[in-house]
């Protein structure tokens, strides 16, 4: 038997010419004015999206991944607000490729432009470790989804999902669910649920990672200030975007190898894809968490498991940090790392709070491998009659306390 796995891969655009530049930059700002205007104007429908942004000179690739878009941002995903810093969406019609060994950056790829006769092609600078996956995708081997262009910087990035089939990792009657917590003072906190009592839990420090991201921060300010040659100012950043994506990997590959020492393991994710629309912890820390590839990690991670034949499931990420893992009810976070259930009759009462968060993810996978959404305060009975979300019931109290020590974590 074989599965359909998701992957995204990752080029950086050549340096353009003046006129691709602006051209680049030209699509990027009327794609985010298009998407804002559909928002705002409260566009819940296709049809009420594409009556939005039709006068938009856009190209018919963009406008039909907004149309696609915008109706699931309030009604599927809740968000109040949107980042301004979004890439620009396209559908699979704009994944057109070339390849040839005699140019300097073999793969090319043709930028979707309005109008006919209008499209540019660019140079891309793949990803080596995908390099196989992008000779699949020209040839058909694999499926091209939705593509993504963003500016960071001084460079342009484009990612594009694919599908393909891999050997689908055998099925357990008694699965092992790990769930695992992307963050930034623990980098990751992976949890086992087995009988819904965590078990052996991990925890990856995010310490490394807070100190570069703040050092470049300051490095690169400080060149900026100097008025330093733009060469200087890329290299430092480059540096530091090599770094961190090594503890990425480091991060990515030890989140996995816990995972295999549990029989039957599936492990659990975040569905992270909107996270810019939901954070909202003031300018200064959401400049901090949506600089830090969050979802990077988990693809990393999911990459990762589909080599070692482990199943990832994919969960709503609302409340899981706010949520006792044990009797499934609210409490509190009076400490970045403590998490307080105020209930009486739950036998937890301080639990380490990334650990508690991981142990919710793994319980948000249902036993068919299916997840379902949560939301406080409704029935998230799924409507084939499966069972309910393990995480918004009300759990029996285990006879043996599932309590872990702070301590034990406190480093």
């Amino acid at each position: 038997m074989s599965e359909t796995v998701t992957k995204t891969l990752q080029a950086t655009l050549a340096t353009p010419t003046t006129g691709k530049e602006q051209r680049l930059q030209r699509l990027l700002d009327t794609y985010r004015e298009a998407l804002h205007d559909a928002f705002d104007n409260r566009a819940d429908t296709m049809s009420a999206v594409n009556d939005v942004v039709t006068p938009y000179d856009l190209p018919y690739q963009a406008k039909d991944a907004l149309k696609s878009y915008v109706p699931k941002l309030r009604d599927t995903y809740n968000a109040e607000e949107l980042d301004d810093e979004h890439p620009a969406r396209l559908v699979n019609r704009a994944a057109t490729f070339d390849h040839s060994a005699e140019r300097d950056h073999g793969f090319v790829w043709q930028v979707p432009q309005p109008g006919r006769g209008t499209n540019f092609w660019i140079p891309l600078q793949i990803n080596p470790e995908q390099e196989s996956l992008w000779f699949d995708l020209l040839n058909g081997d694999v499926t091209a989804g939705e593509l993504r262009l963003q500016r960071h910087r001084t460079s342009w990035e484009l990612h594009v999902t694919v599908e393909y089939s891999v050997e689908e990792p055998t099925e357990s009657d008694d699965p092992t669910y790990i769930g695992f917590d992307v963050g930034e003072s623990a980098l990751i906190t992976g949890c086992a649920l087995k009988r819904d009592v965590p078990r052996k839990p991990m925890l990856v420090s995010g310490s490394r990672a807070r100190h570069l991201r703040k050092e470049m921060h300051t490095t690169l300010k400080r060149l900026q200030e100097r008025n330093a040659a733009q060469w200087r100012v890329d290299e430092r950043f480059d540096h530091y975007q090599n770094a961190l994506t090594d503890i990425v990997e480091k991060a990515s590959r030890e989140a996995v190898e816990y995972a295999r020492q549990f029989e039957d393991a599936v492990i659990v994710l975040e569905d992270l894809s909107y996270i810019r629309e939901h954070l909202d912890y003031g300018k200064w820390m959401n400049r901090r968490l949506h600089n830090w590839a969050f979802a990077r990690l988990q693809g990393r991670i999911e990459d990762k498991a589909a080599e070692a034949g482990i199943r990832v499931e994919y969960v709503n990420a609302a409340y899981t940090s706010q949520t006792c893992h044990a009797c499934g009810r609210l409490g509190r976070r009076d400490e970045q790392a403590e998490f307080v259930c105020p209930h009486d009759d739950c036998h937890v009462s301080k639990f380490q709070a990334d650990i508690n968060a991981a142990a919710n993810i793994a319980g948000r996978a249902n036993p068919w491998g299916e997840s379902v959404r949560w939301e406080p305060g409704r029935d998230d009975s799924p409507r084939d009659g499966s069972a309910c979300d393990s995480a918004t019931v009300l759990r029996e109290t285990s006879p043996k306390p599932g309590q872990m020590t702070l301590s034990a974590y406190s480093d």
